[in-house]
């Protein structure tokens, strides 16, 4: 399958950006897609070889799932490359313009979803950082 790719541009800072998208503290308030759902927990050890966790969960309780994996390329405020743990990768690129940065992830998607519902759940999720970082 081809990778999925998505947008959004932060108005903040490279650094507001990068620490808020790699902060375990700051990641817990924005991983999730819709309102029901939360991030209770996230680590992070962010570089080459350490390993990325966030528990992504139904707020009612009725289901969670952890999203996990295993960084191979940190280039800070540019570039992050991961693979998750069933071998999918995800590459992030920063694009400072300003006062703003394009963040830019691509992943590959799984066989089970539909990709436009796998594409939509990222962008929200990314969306829903963007909001998240601005306010900062």
């Amino acid at each position: 399958m081809q990778p999925i790719t998505i947008q959004a541009t932060i108005k903040k800072d490279v650094k507001t950006v990068w620490n808020a998208l790699n902060d375990p503290q700051h990641i817990v308030n924005w991983n999730f897609a819709i309102d029901t759902w939360h991030c209770p927990s996230a680590s992070n050890d962010l570089r080459p070889e350490g390993k990325l966790t966030a528990t992504m969960a139904a707020k009612d309780g009725s289901f969670s799932f952890d999203f996990s994996g295993t960084y191979s390329e940190i280039r800070p405020y540019e570039f992050i490359h991961y693979v998750l743990d069933d071998g999918r990768h995800v590459k992030v690129r920063f694009e400072v313009n300003g006062e703003q940065v394009k963040v830019t992830q691509t992943f590959e998607p799984e066989a089970v979803n539909p990709v436009d519902m796998q594409q939509s759940g990222w962008q929200a999720i990314l969306n829903n950082f963007a909001k998240y970082a601005e306010a900062l």
